[in-house]
């Protein structure tokens, strides 16, 4: 039996087909087939049913499927080991990054990490929180950043900065004259929203429903994306809310759109987050350190009441 081996039968309990977890491992699918039916004579059990489409484990393929992902775990965390006690940092690091913080974090400290630490190879992967949490579970990245809290006892969670909401409120809007906004103000059913699946949006109706509105309506306008929203903001149909860095960009015309909400504004928490077993800890301090150099430039803001991003019934 070998680590190898082990892998190999992950990568197919993970995709149910020998052809593509072949390609995910970076062998052909015969050697593959080959070493999985070694481990399989070895143990004189059969792991996979391979007569069903798409592949199922055996009730024992299931048991050595959840012991095979602790022992490679461990095997990984042997040189992590290593690296920690040297205080070396290099090697790969997968990162995952929520949509909403991708394209405006990201480009603030990725030119800066990679000159900084050369030997690191970054492996960003653009993930839903549900993925990110699935993910950071199963050992498949090493942290990722996100909206917090999440309540999640396995997860360590360490603050990158608090993002303050900005409304967006076209002409014509009967809030468009305000200086600034109250919460009270907000009506859900007034707001342009992401689609489901983006953390931001829980964060706005949890807004509203700390603000006891009604959050019962049916929305016949959702985006992917935050440029949509504004695109539609603009055309007069409806106002939309928008995290503080996506606004720095916006021309001189689209600012005259902004309002900020009264003192302490709703804020989105953001942190660097990572399983509470995780060794490469000298990555995830090099990691922080960059991200707090660069945005205490962009975001002044500590008075600031936060909003969460968990689902609420």
């Amino acid at each position: 039996m070998t680590i190898t081996q082990l892998k190999y039968t992950l990568a197919v309990a993970e995709y149910k087909n020998f052809t593509v977890a072949a390609e995910h491992c970076f062998v052909t699918q015969p050697t593959l087939s080959m070493q999985i039916q070694k481990l399989e004579d070895e143990l004189d059990a059969k792991i996979f049913n391979r007569s069903k489409k798409p592949i199922e484990l055996t009730p024992v393929g299931t048991r050595i499927v959840e012991q095979a992902k602790v022992i490679v775990d461990e095997s990984n965390r042997i040189m992590d080991i290593v690296h920690q006690q040297k205080g070396y940092i290099g090697g790969e690091f997968k990162l995952g990054i929520i949509p909403t913080i991708m394209p405006t974090l990201l480009p603030m400290f990725l030119k800066n990490f990679t000159k900084s630490y050369p030997k690191v190879q970054l492996i960003i992967e653009e993930l839903t929180t549900e993925e990110i949490v699935r993910k950071l579970m199963d050992g498949h990245i090493d942290a990722a950043i996100a909206a917090t809290p999440l309540e999640n006892e396995a997860i360590k969670e360490r603050v990158l900065y608090y993002e303050p909401f900005v409304g967006l409120i076209p002409e014509g809007h009967r809030l468009f004259k305000n200086e600034k906004l109250e919460i009270e103000e907000i009506e859900l059913e007034d707001i342009l929203l992401l689609e489901d699946g983006h953390c931001f949006k829980d964060n706005v109706l949890n807004l509203c429903r700390a603000n006891k509105k009604d959050t019962k309506k049916h929305f016949q306008l959702e985006s992917g994306s935050f440029d949509t929203l504004i695109k539609l903001s603009k055309d007069g149909l409806g106002m939309t809310l928008l995290p503080y860095l996506n606004t720095l960009d916006l021309n001189e015309k689209d600012k005259t759109y902004l309002r900020e909400f009264v003192s302490p504004p709703p804020a989105r928490e953001v942190s660097l987050i990572y399983h509470k077993s995780q060794l490469k800890m000298q990555l995830i301090e090099a990691l922080k350190s960059t991200i707090d150099g660069v945005i205490r430039g962009a975001i002044a803001f500590s008075d600031v009441e936060i909003i969460s991003p968990l689902q609420k019934a």
